[in-house]
């Protein structure tokens, strides 16, 4: 489990320490919550425990002393853990860090399931190229694709006419957009529906996740970015429709809980009992859906412009978001500022390099990303050097 200290992380060690006779853990990777990674690597006897930061391998070293765990340190060392043989790998790393474990593990042929949206987003063709390459498999863990998966279910995907992923509107849905400019991080840190991480969940009010959802639909399902839509559902029951040629809609629905997603990857091709629950739709009453107003949500048109240039359009763009994320999480810009920064971003690094034209490697990406976020501190105001703190 890649990232299994994070949201995605920890309800995917909830559903496997459910049934620990079924599940043999390689290996499970985390960031600096080193006490919470060792509590999962001795509750699921874990044969290695990786921290990604070499300075907090001690403290992990300690707390697993007395078991028979494996411990080790750096970003090196999550690629190396990627590269154990496990037939089943959570990509729950968030960020652009996930990409090179992600792709490790789908070189030697692992089904990976991905809750990294980053990976698809920053290089969708180097994912695609390394599945068919390595013979493994890759199923979505994002509610909304892991939807459109399962709709897709015994479908000849040339009678797909369009993929409609909802979205829940975030926390500021039902505000005036003139009061946006003033939100707060501790305002958009809480969603109305979903139980989430912090960086997600203010992903969710700008409704950055949802145009790097856009993207990832594109790549994973490959289809026209122009039969690929949005709607605003503020229940978060409907996860996604899919289309078809004759007129017909095929809905996947679902608690707003990311357990059944997980779980479906985790037992696919099987589906076992999942302890999420049940949908009463009397209770419901109502299922409300609404076209995406984009002067609130600028990420949106952002998203059809990477889609369009494509190349390392994708990589730019995701940096230069995450750039902007920390930005407004330290104080620097405000909750408007974030799709500002994007764009300037793109438009920027568009004249320094052609994203489009660019050859998608991991070098490539990479430097993209560093280019990016360097563009994307200094349309901030920051100097050269300069710590976001």
């Amino acid at each position: 489990m890649l990232g299994s200290t994070g949201s995605i992380g920890s309800s995917t060690v909830d559903l496997i320490a459910r049934e620990p006779e079924r599940f043999d853990v390689v290996a499970l990777t985390g960031g600096r919550n080193v006490a919470l990674l060792a509590e999962q690597a001795r509750a699921l006897k874990a044969r290695l425990a990786v921290t990604a930061f070499d300075e907090c391998y001690g403290d992990l070293k300690d707390a697993l002393a007395d078991t028979d765990t494996e411990v080790a340190a750096g970003g090196g060392a999550v690629v190396e853990a990627a590269r154990r043989p496990a037939d089943w790998v959570m990509s729950g790393i968030v960020g652009a860090a996930g990409l090179r474990p992600g792709l490790a593990a789908l070189e030697r042929g692992a089904t990976l399931a991905l809750a990294n949206k980053e990976t698809l987003v920053a290089a969708g063709p180097l994912v695609m190229a390394a599945v068919a390459g390595g013979g493994g498999r890759l199923l979505p863990v994002d509610s909304e694709h892991s939807a459109v998966f399962q709709a897709l279910g015994g479908e000849n995907p040339g009678d797909v006419e369009r993929i409609i992923i909802t979205a829940s509107g975030g926390a500021f849905r039902d505000w005036p957009i003139e009061r946006l400019a003033t939100a707060t991080v501790a305002e958009a840190s809480r969603h109305p529906n979903w139980a989430m991480g912090q960086r997600i969940t203010i992903d969710s009010a700008s409704m950055f996740n949802k145009a790097l959802e856009l993207i990832e639909a594109r790549e994973y399902f490959g289809i026209d970015p122009s039969r690929i839509e949005v709607l605003v559902h503020p229940q978060s029951l409907v996860h996604a429709i899919v289309g078809h040629v004759d007129g017909g809609m095929i809905a996947h629905m679902g608690p707003a809980d990311m357990r059944h997603a997980i779980g479906y990857a985790l037992n696919w091709p099987e589906r076992r009992n999942l302890p999420v629950e049940r949908l009463d739709l009397a209770a419901v009453g109502r299922l409300e859906f609404s076209p995406p107003d984009e002067e609130r949500y600028p990420a949106l048109r952002l998203a059809r412009e990477v889609m369009e240039t494509r190349g390392l359009a994708g990589a730019a763009f995701n940096a230069a978001r995450e750039t902007a994320l920390d930005l407004f999480i330290g104080g620097r810009i405000g909750f408007l500022d974030m799709a500002r920064v994007v764009e300037e971003t793109l438009v920027g690094i568009s004249a320094r390099a052609d994203l489009g034209g660019a050859e998608v490697t991991p070098e490539n990406v990479l430097d993209a990303d560093s280019l990016a976020r360097e563009i994307a501190r200094g349309v901030a105001g920051m100097r050269p050097g300069e710590r976001n703190d």
